[in-house]
């Protein structure tokens, strides 16, 4: 069969078919339900064997669009006399054969736990596609039965903004993507959290005058780690292991520093002598002399990871 496109003029005389249609509103609408898990539990336990779909639910499946109406659905569970608890599905169902969507029960079997979701795509002319509402439990012999929520919902897709111009009416999990600092962003209902970021390679600013460089001095942040690289010489006087305090010997830009205190780091200087690195909320870099004092000449050429929460 030759190749094909639509819609056009003249094929199918500028018609789409369902199929057709299927094919290319599937990849530009997220298959789910409307809202987030803070709304109403969409499916419900009702009277006797029976579960309830509520009122005003809106949805989308495979492109077509669903509603719940005006009033609640109620949709009857078999009765399960099988000796063992059965486990059926609600889900929310496109079948090819009407183009039609609506919410049903796929019943399980017993002491099989959930069917299986059936999602047909194949040729996209025939057969069904499911999506889930709830599970509903059904004991043996029962009169009632339990359900539990399991709505999948539709996605919210990444916007490009700047740091200036993130949405101002997010959904939980919409993401922003910031092209002026290349921030990624999420929101999580209360507050925007950074998904990923690179800042670049940043320069160390200095520590005490006795320390001089003896290389680079530079950090990075990616994603929520943080590597910093200190080459730095002991110049002037020495450090002395007898200093409880230590010596500053380099500054973190404000990018890289951490959030919580108490970063330490396990540090050996050019002459053996092991000692401490601490990096600090403020971004001071201070280190201890452990097992012996550091002359003057001393070096220390040090890496630390950490990640920046």
């Amino acid at each position: 069969m030759a190749q094909q496109s639509w819609p056009y003029a003249t094929y199918n005389a500028g018609a789409v078919t369902d199929a057709e249609y299927e094919v290319l509103a599937s990849r530009y609408s997220d298959d789910g339900v409307y809202g987030d898990p803070t709304d109403t539990a969409v499916v419900t336990a009702g009277v006797g064997l029976s579960v309830d779909v509520r009122a005003g639910v809106y949805a989308s499946l495979r492109g077509h669009g669903w509603q719940s109406g005006t009033t609640a659905t109620n949709l009857v569970i078999s009765a399960n006399a099988s000796g063992s608890t059965r486990t059926d599905r609600v889900v929310l169902r496109l079948d090819r054969a009407t183009w039609t969507v609506a919410a049903v029960v796929r019943e399980g079997t017993a002491g099989a736990g959930a069917p299986a979701l059936v999602q047909d795509v194949g040729t996209y002319s025939s057969g069904v596609y499911e999506i889930p509402l709830a599970t509903v439990t059904v004991p043996d012999s029962a009169t009632s039965v339990t359900v539990t929520r399991g709505e999948q919902y539709v996605g919210a897709r990444v916007r490009p903004c700047t740091s200036t111009t993130l949405p101002p009416s997010p959904l939980p999990g919409e993401q922003a993507y910031e092209t002026d600092t290349g921030i990624l962003r999420m929101w999580t209902g209360s507050i925007w959290v950074t998904v990923y970021e690179d800042s670049g390679q940043l320069t160390l600013g200095s520590g005490f005058s006795t320390w001089a460089d003896a290389g680079g001095n530079v950090g990075r942040l990616i994603g929520s780690v943080v590597t910093l690289r200190i080459a730095r010489t002991r110049i002037g006087s020495p450090l002395y292991v007898d200093d409880p305090d230590g010596s500053k010997v380099a500054t973190v830009p404000a990018a890289l520093r951490p959030v919580t205190p108490n970063q330490f780091f396990a540090v050996q200087f050019s002459g053996g002598q092991s000692g401490r690195a601490e990096v600090r909320t403020s971004g001071e870099v201070w280190v201890r002399a452990l097992s012996g004092t550091v002359p003057v000449n001393g070096s220390l050429f040090l890496t630390m990871t950490y990640v920046r929460w």
